[in-house]
């Protein structure tokens, strides 16, 4: 009896305890420090060769933890990756690449220059070889272009030589052909020519006939009376023949005269220079 008792009063206080451990109040989650959330994104930008990320992260942890001791290791592995970057890029060809990364790892380490010395040096000999790769590439084109241009003073002169063996061919004189008249006789001492549409003041008509009239004065060296009825008409039809002459001759003047006759149609009397 004394046995049976003992073992309920025991298992009354073990089921005791695990109800009392089940409704005590439960420790609260304490809160995540944001800067370990901070530094955990600028490692994983790291290793994701995600560089421009990773230094403005760095930028904002310098603000907010400037006084945070893991700050220069990661400012110099960032360095280190764009130096990394810079020689990738610089492997490439690609000398501006290669020269930004550089300029971003000489900023994120300006205290020690001796990181960035490799670099450097690789890429000032690299631009060294390009400018004198270019140099040469022009040497060549200026050589071919000044072989290009002998060849062809060679086969200029050569051409001329030929040229200059070669016969003359006499030049066949041709005589000058004698000038046909359009509105006059040349072999008479005079020749009319009427002007009625001055009277009708057919100006577009008048033109047309000053034109021939221009000709046979120019060709045949004439002299001009113009017979016109009213003194106002001379100087109109005298500027309209002088124009002419001139096109077709600037050096040559005419002799031009004027008669008023108010009973006669108005009319050119053209008189040839005689040989």
């Amino acid at each position: 009896m004394t046995s049976f008792a003992s073992r309920a009063l025991a298992f009354i206080t073990v089921s005791l305890l695990l109800l009392g451990c089940q409704s005590a109040p439960q420790p609260a989650s304490l809160p995540t420090d944001d800067l370990v959330s901070a530094f955990r994104q600028l490692d994983q930008s790291l290793a994701s060769d995600r560089l421009s990320d990773a230094e403005n992260q760095l930028s904002s942890l310098q603000q907010r933890a400037g006084g945070d001791t893991r700050l220069e290791q990661y400012q110099r592995q960032l360095a280190e990756a764009y130096l990394a970057q810079g020689q990738q890029a610089l492997q490439a060809g690609d000398l501006d690449r290669a020269t930004k990364a550089l300029s971003h790892a000489r900023s994120l380490m300006p205290q020690a220059p001796a990181l960035t010395t490799g670099l450097d040096g690789a890429i000032n000999q690299a631009r060294e070889a390009e400018s004198s790769a270019a140099a040469r590439a022009r040497q060549a084109e200026d050589k071919r272009q000044e072989q290009a241009r002998q060849r062809r003073l060679a086969a200029e002169r050569q051409a001329a030589a030929h040229q200059a063996t070669e016969p003359k061919a006499t030049p066949e004189v041709t005589a000058p052909r004698a000038p046909q008249a359009r509105l006059i006789d040349p072999h008479a001492t005079s020749s009319v020519i009427p002007l009625p549409m001055l009277d009708n003041q057919d100006n577009e008509r008048l033109r047309t006939l000053l034109d021939s009239v221009a000709e046979d004065v120019v060709a045949f060296r004439c002299a001009v009376r113009i017979e016109v009825r009213q003194a106002k008409d001379y100087p109109w039809v005298a500027a309209l023949l002088n124009a002419r002459i001139k096109r077709l001759d600037p050096g040559f003047t005419p002799r031009l005269s004027q008669v008023i006759k108010p009973t006669r149609t108005p009319q050119l009397v053209l008189s040839p220079a005689r040989p």
